[in-house]
């Protein structure tokens, strides 16, 4: 009887995956558990993989195409024999997907990687050849089967990319939008057009790009963001880190930031404003009864947002610890698709390097978010003995973004004031 080969369920919150690319062919024999299919969600990449052994009798979805979990990819005959005598020469074709009018400011090429459409790779080793230019018909892969690894293409990883031809460049279109998609929307508005030259570096979306991209739309025009600032005087917090660094390095095998201070106080201050850890439902609001904080994460992906569950029972330390742990399991894809999801808040922090404050794009269905501003050294002036004088402090900002739909003016202040004072106080247990 034959087998049906579905979108796998990676996570409670993902609804739906974009097929990536086929590894086999139709009439091709396979075996059990080989990887049939790469998938890519908005959290996580995954590979499906052959129920039985069999013949890969039929397939339904094309690369590119966006489905919902449980929707048909394919139909596996189990114990089948190989078509290769019956078929025709030509290879069979995989279904086209529906033609969509793509956004005119989203254009994408070919990949630059000279690669066999149905090489064994790796989506990592995948994802390298293409950034880095690698022809993996030359790899020899040392995975099972011959697979190609990303270990595979550490010797060649420093190889310059070949320039797409320019031909190539110019006629590059946008990745198919799936239908009733708001990149479909977009597409059908009339946006001003970059006309691609020959000269012009095409970068393909990639499908978490895309959602990220749909995403940050959805959310701006979901929600109507407000921004406030405040200033946080961080010099009593900067002597209690300065004093435990080094310890708490040796206990735990990595380096003491504040993003965990900035969570903690950020926790203490959800607990007294819960608005802001709440959810608009239809024509209510909901606030959550449990507070899970999600910190943003750069990876090579894109930004990751991996979830702190129930943050406002763990320590100071045990918030670092879980801020380690996930951040360092988002960059090296081991994230998983619930780990990415279920937050009730936010905290960002992009970084040094120029980044005095900035309004981040509120992650729905939350309605706030917390973004730090880099620690500096500045003049201030603070009262001693009933003088005012001028000394040099660590001074940080911190920008709120939060949903005026729900939130007024005086919560969301309010809330920022209170994140930004227990900083100072720097009432914190290591």
């Amino acid at each position: 009887m034959p087998i049906s080969v579905t979108m796998p369920q990676m996570g409670e919150s993902v609804v739906e995956g974009t097929l990536e690319r086929w590894l086999v062919r139709e009439g091709e024999r396979v075996e059990k558990d080989q990887v049939l299919c790469e998938i890519t969600t908005d959290k996580v990449d995954a590979e499906v993989i052959a129920p039985e052994s069999g013949v890969l009798a039929k397939i339904v979805v094309a690369p590119g195409q966006t489905v919902p979990v449980g929707a048909e990819l394919a139909v596996l005959e189990p114990g089948g024999v190989t078509a290769g005598a019956t078929a025709p020469a030509t290879p069979p074709t995989l279904p086209k997907a529906a033609p969509v009018t793509a956004p005119a400011h989203t254009p994408s090429a070919a990949p630059v990687a000279a690669t066999a459409p149905l090489a064994r790779v790796s989506p990592v080793a995948r994802r390298m050849a293409e950034d880095q230019g690698i022809d993996l018909g030359n790899v020899a892969g040392s995975g099972v089967g011959g697979r190609v690894m990303k270990a595979d293409l550490g010797t060649r990883a420093g190889a310059p990319a070949q320039p797409a031809a320019p031909s190539d460049s110019a006629a590059a279109v946008a990745a198919p939008a799936a239908p009733g998609s708001l990149l479909e929307f977009l597409g059908r508005m009339k946006v001003p057009a970059h006309r691609v030259t020959p000269e012009d570096k095409v970068i393909p979306f990639t499908a978490i790009r895309r959602r990220i991209a749909e995403h940050m739309v959805v959310s701006h025009v979901v929600s109507p963001h407000v921004g406030t600032v405040a200033e946080a005087d961080l010099s009593k917090l900067a002597k209690l880190r300065d004093r435990a660094k080094k310890d708490f390095e040796r206990a735990h095998g990595f380096g003491l930031s504040y993003l965990p201070f900035v969570v903690a106080a950020t926790v203490k201050a959800l607990r007294d404003f819960p608005r802001l850890n709440s959810a608009v439902v239809g024509d209510a609001i909901v606030e959550r009864a449990g507070i899970h904080v999600g910190v943003a994460v750069e990876t090579e992906r894109g930004l990751l947002v991996p979830v702190i569950r129930d943050t406002d029972r763990l320590s100071l330390v045990g918030i670092a610890e879980a801020i380690n742990d996930l951040a360092t399991r988002a960059r090296d894809k081991a994230i998983t698709a619930d780990e990415l999801s279920g937050g009730t808040f936010t905290v960002t922090n992009p970084g040094r390097e120029g980044n005095l404050y900035g309004f981040a794009v509120i992650n729905q269905p939350q309605v706030g978010i917390l973004r730090m501003g880099e620690v500096k050294k500045r003049a201030v002036v603070v009262e001693s003995g009933g003088e005012d004088t001028i000394a040099i402090h660590p001074m940080m900002y911190l920008a709120l973004s939060y949903d005026h739909r729900i939130i007024d003016g005086v919560t969301g202040n309010g809330f920022l004031f209170r994140v930004a004072r227990t900083l100072e106080a720097a009432e914190f247990e290591l």
